[in-house]
């Protein structure tokens, strides 16, 4: 643990707190349990004992009760103490992860080959430009009416964002996914229990006076569906497939990504999510990677995988492949999908634990899998499949989901 909390760049001083914090509660728990011994045999000689033998008793009974008192409020402080010591450190990373930060991760795979518009006779537009030739995008009117990092959806545009969803939704059923519409508002526990209040918790909006928080991912509302539940064996893998809208406060991004739909504050996500025993996670882990690659392969999309390094993984994963597509107008990757290995981390912090043969109960695995966040992956078609005209060939695996259409055509 302390070399998984130093390769994430995490606190290792925290580790050494804990074992403190637990050996304390647990010499004040076995000091507890002497003095609460002594107080049984102590009650049963008062009631044979006599005169002053007795009072002397009775005197002892109650120092004893003091005592008892003490070392129960200390159990409780120590106990107290380590659980929070425990929900500030990170899970512990697979051994199979790079090491590093942000810029250390490992590609994986390069899928497809990026369009040599230069060899095709013209100059890519970007996404906000191809948007408002087929209005299907305005981001002026979003500004006005929401602030900075806001867009509308128009036309095609709407219209893009449903058949995405409803293309997503359709695979994740064929896979044996549970299709799911999740709460936006969840309670602190929830939040807290998915890892999402810690180094993650400065994009999070709370909502004050009604103690709610509004997810960034229905990673949150799916991994606490089952909160507080023991689950049988047989019925493992649970596989959902949540649908929401998300809404992430992009602190810290000043200056990023201020043009267009790449970074914004809301947007509508599917995504997968699967409780499993610990261990099936890694198998399970390379299927959902499999699900997404076979989503944007249907979009015809050129795409790398990338291991991300320890140091970008989030408080939750001990693992994480991100999938990024290209943005000719960027010349680079950028990150439409990721899915994460949680192992038991989160089933830990949200008490869901699976009852196997012969009435064992331990806790299970958790794993997540974005297969599509919208406003990404609209960008990604737009700039990938536009043409000259700034007309849009709609990806073949899609059309059904746009009533046929074929084109997006400019309006007039």
């Amino acid at each position: 643990m302390r070399a998984s909390q130093r390769a994430r760049g995490e606190d290792v001083d925290l580790v050494d707190a804990l074992l403190s914090a637990d050996e304390r509660r647990r010499s004040s728990g076995t000091r507890f349990d002497e003095l609460r011994n002594e107080q049984k045999t102590l009650g049963k000689q008062v009631a044979k004992a006599q005169g002053e033998e007795k009072t002397a008793l009775l005197q002892r009974t109650k120092a004893l009760a003091e005592e008892v008192k003490a070392a129960d409020a200390e159990q409780s402080a120590a106990k107290e103490e380590a659980d929070g010591l425990v929900r500030r450190l990170a899970n512990l990373i697979d051994p199979a992860a790079p090491i590093g930060g942000e810029e250390d991760f490992v590609t994986l795979e390069e899928i497809g080959t990026p369009r040599d518009f230069a060899a095709e006779g013209f100059e890519p537009k970007d996404h906000v430009e191809l948007g408002q030739i087929l209005g299907a995008i305005d981001t002026e009117r979003g500004a006005k009416v929401a602030g900075s990092r806001s867009y509308y959806l128009t036309g095609v545009g709407a219209l893009l964002e449903l058949a995405l969803v409803n293309m997503a939704i359709a695979q994740a059923v064929a896979a044996g996914f549970t299709p799911m519409i999740t709460p936006a508002l969840v309670r602190p526990a929830a939040m807290d229990g998915t890892g999402f209040l810690g180094q993650a918790a400065e994009n999070v909006y709370y909502l004050e006076d009604d103690e709610r928080y509004l997810v960034g991912t229905s990673e949150v509302p799916l991994a606490a569906y089952h909160m507080d539940e023991i689950i049988d064996a047989d019925k493992l893998p649970l596989r959902y497939a949540g649908y929401s809208s998300c809404f992430r406060r992009e602190a810290g991004t000043y200056g990023k990504d201020t043009r267009g739909i790449i970074r914004v504050h809301q947007f509508e996500k599917v995504e997968m999510f699967v409780f499993t025993t610990p261990e099936e996670a890694e198998a399970e882990h390379r299927r959902l990677l499999q699900w997404e690659k076979d989503f944007l392969n249907a979009l015809d999309l050129p795409y790398r995988v990338i291991d991300l390094a320890s140091g970008d993984l989030g408080s939750s994963a001990a693992r994480k492949f991100d999938i990024e597509a290209w943005v000719p107008t960027q010349g680079k990757y950028r990150e439409v999908t990721s899915t994460s290995n949680c192992t038991e981390y989160q089933a830990r912090r949200l008490s869901i634990r699976v009852r196997e043969e012969g009435n064992k109960v331990r806790p299970l695995a958790t794993l997540n899998g974005t297969l599509v966040a919208v406003p990404r992956v609209i960008v990604a078609i737009l700039e990938n499949h536009q043409q000259a005209d700034g007309s849009v060939v709609v990806p073949e695996a899609l059309r059904p989901y746009l009533g046929g259409r074929a084109v997006l055509e400019p309006v007039k």
